[in-house]
């Protein structure tokens, strides 16, 4: 245990860290374990793997995006700010090679080989994204002369134009839902908010009209006819778990489904462990989200307000989309479970998001002094 009374980074840090967050997100992880173990050995030895394939990887991957997130919350609001921009640059840029080399797979470019490694750029895009854009909504509000919100507008602009190129509707949905209710907390004009709702209503009934996997999903999920095996079989796994599951390692649907190490290991989880575990999973987001949405209510800094609140929502509405398809209650969309689905990226990325999170909420003697002055004005406690 770090004593109180010492004094350096490691000290600072442990009695400094929401240690809630940390415990929920490490918590988070060690699921995603236990999960890989249920759901990915039929779909390794499908590909004629070793069974426990990508449970090895899904550890290996495990270690190094744990050091990245603790790593990233030693550091200051300023730092994170650097980082961040110092990602967005690198993964726009990595972004936009993948149109032209970038791997194919199902249909979409969104991977690109580096040696023996496979990188998908938009997933460390987004938590970098949302911090920029914080940034630049909070900027304009400090100094009205700046046009932050012209800039996180075009921004946005450049970011939903590669995530569609790819194409990938449901990125560009997540950060376009995030970015909104960022714009919304800090001050959108109703005129804004009309207008910017009516081209993303344009943009969606156009990538309806002009990308055929869009329609096709989209009719699948309206009509129920197509090839909609993978949903169906999912549907059937939860169904069968019932209240208290089949066990772990008794699952049998699971067997079937082919992306169930990754986009449908909801549907893996409610077949062996049953559908309260599952509840007590959608609670554990929810609160990371609510917890999140307690910081930055509490926060004066608009910066850290922002940035923590777009954070834990992009967290949330990606949790929600993965639970929502494997729920059948949106159409299909490859998304990942944050911290439990199987995937380099993801998990690294995620785990960019989860230190950025916990370096913002970090308790530092400015926050503290401004918390003290805050219920001093509410409690009418006159100034010292």
């Amino acid at each position: 245990m770090v004593s109180r009374v010492e004094r350096g980074p490691v000290a600072d840090w442990f009695w400094t860290i929401d240690r809630l967050f940390l415990i929920t997100f490490v918590l988070l992880m060690g699921i995603g374990l236990m999960l890989s173990f249920a759901a990915s050995p039929a779909v390794a030895e499908r590909l004629n793997l070793d069974s426990f394939h990508f449970v090895k990887r899904h550890a290996f991957f495990m270690l190094p995006a744990l050091g990245v997130m603790i790593g990233l919350s030693f550091l200051s609001p300023r730092q994170v700010r650097r980082m961040a921009m110092l990602i967005l640059a690198a993964s726009l840029i990595m972004m936009v090679l993948v149109l032209f080399i970038g791997l194919e797979v199902k249909g979409g470019r969104r991977w690109l080989s580096i040696g023996s490694m496979s990188i998908q750029p938009s997933e460390f895009m987004k938590p970098a994204f949302v911090v920029i854009c914080a940034w630049l909504f909070a900027e304009h509000a400090r100094q009205p002369e700046i046009p932050g919100n012209l800039f996180a507008i075009l921004l946005f602009g450049i970011a939903a134009a590669l995530l569609i190129a790819q194409p990938d509707l449901g990125q560009t949905i997540l950060i376009g839902s995030v970015w909104g209710a960022m714009f919304f907390m800090a001050g959108m004009p109703w005129l804004w908010i009309v207008v910017l709702g009516a081209l993303g209503s344009a943009g969606f009934f156009g990538a309806y009209l002009t990308l055929p996997h869009v329609a096709g999903r989209i009719d699948r999920f309206l009509t129920g006819e197509g090839d909609t095996f993978q949903v169906d079989t999912a549907r059937e796994a939860i169904i069968r778990g019932d209240w208290f599951g089949q066990g772990p390692g008794e699952g049998i649907v699971k067997r079937i489904i082919p992306d169930s190490h990754t986009d449908f290991i909801f549907s893996v989880a409610a077949e062996e462990f049953g559908i309260i575990f599952c509840m007590v999973l959608v609670a554990i987001f929810g609160f990371l989200v609510l917890r999140g949405l307690s910081h930055a209510y509490k926060e004066r800094n608009d910066f850290n307000r922002l940035a923590v609140s777009g954070l834990v929502l992009l967290l949330g509405v990606q949790s929600m989309i993965n639970i929502g398809v494997n729920l059948e209650l949106l159409p299909a969309k490859g998304m990942t479970l944050p911290l439990i689905s199987y995937g380099g990226s993801s998990m690294t990325a995620i785990c960019v998001t989860a230190g950025f999170i916990l370096a913002l909420t970090r308790r530092r003697p400015e926050k503290r002094a401004q918390e003290r002055s805050l219920f001093r004005s509410v409690a009418g406690v006159p100034a010292e």
